[in-house]
């Protein structure tokens, strides 16, 4: 059972409390407070991973809800980026209004950013490539409509000092995904999904003047970062597996892209 079955079921097998955990309660409606009475926490590492898994989804969505609303409204564009991730991920009807009530919650002024992001830094330790799918996804969101506007982008970067996410990946994830953003609109209504040699590169992080060893040593490092399985084994939501896969596709199309141009 993952941990949305054991969530909903009762058998907890995890326990997430501070912030994040009352977020989440309130999100399924359930009294954590009284439905963990008398349950031991899980210390095994299927434990601690379900744990993990249920931090990932309360703040994605929650974060989410507050970067969009940073430039003081949401656009039609921000709420179908939500509204898609959350297909690609094929949440189920009761995983999907949470995951809209989480949103809504941080689009509160109120909400306790700080407080979310420091439980959330604890529950994922040292998993960096945890926090690099996380930042990458609020800044989907951010990049919806287009357009990254400053607050979007000043909150971003806070979201990032206080998770101890280092500035100039946040600046390649931002490049990277600006870059998928235009590759995917500029492919609408056309015959082919060919990427541009612009969008490639910046997708994979160099430049046109890196050498073919350089190339393939940078899309290595993104797949292992990217790869589904692996993040899955440190806590990525088994249902945020999709989105990793997108992700990894539009690596390996960057990829063989600049090899087309490079000849190797």
């Amino acid at each position: 059972m993952n941990w949305w079955g054991k969530l909903i079921g009762g058998a907890f097998g995890f326990m997430l409390g501070g912030p994040l955990g009352a977020l989440l309660g309130a999100a399924i409606g359930h009294n954590f407070d009284e439905g963990m009475k008398g349950i031991s926490p899980d210390n095994s590492a299927r434990g601690h991973q379900q744990q993990v898994q249920a931090a990932f989804f309360t703040a994605t969505f929650s974060v989410m809800g507050h970067v969009c609303k940073a430039d003081g409204r949401v656009t039609p564009d921000e709420i179908s980026t939500a509204r898609l991730i959350m297909t690609q991920m094929d949440l189920s009807a009761g995983q999907r209004k949470s995951a809209v009530t989480l949103f809504n919650e941080g689009k509160k002024a109120d909400f306790p950013l700080e407080d979310i992001l420091m439980q959330f830094r604890k529950e994922t330790g040292h998993s960096g490539n945890i926090r690099r799918m996380f930042i990458e996804i609020q800044c989907y969101a951010a990049c919806a409509d287009g357009v990254v506007h400053p607050a979007e982008k000043a909150l971003l970067l806070r979201v990032c000092g206080l998770l101890g996410f280092p500035q100039y990946d946040f600046e390649s994830i931002m490049a990277a995904v600006g870059a998928q953003y235009h590759h995917q609109h500029s492919a609408q209504g056309t015959k082919t999904e060919k990427m541009s040699l612009h969008d490639a590169y910046k997708i994979l992080n160099i430049t046109r003047n890196s050498t073919e060893a350089e190339v393939k040593r940078a899309y290595r490092r993104l797949l292992s970062q990217h790869h589904p399985d692996k993040l899955v084994s440190k806590g990525l939501p088994e249902e945020m597996m999709k989105v990793a896969t997108q992700r990894t596709h539009e690596i390996r199309q960057a990829y063989e892209r600049i090899k087309l141009d490079m000849r190797f």
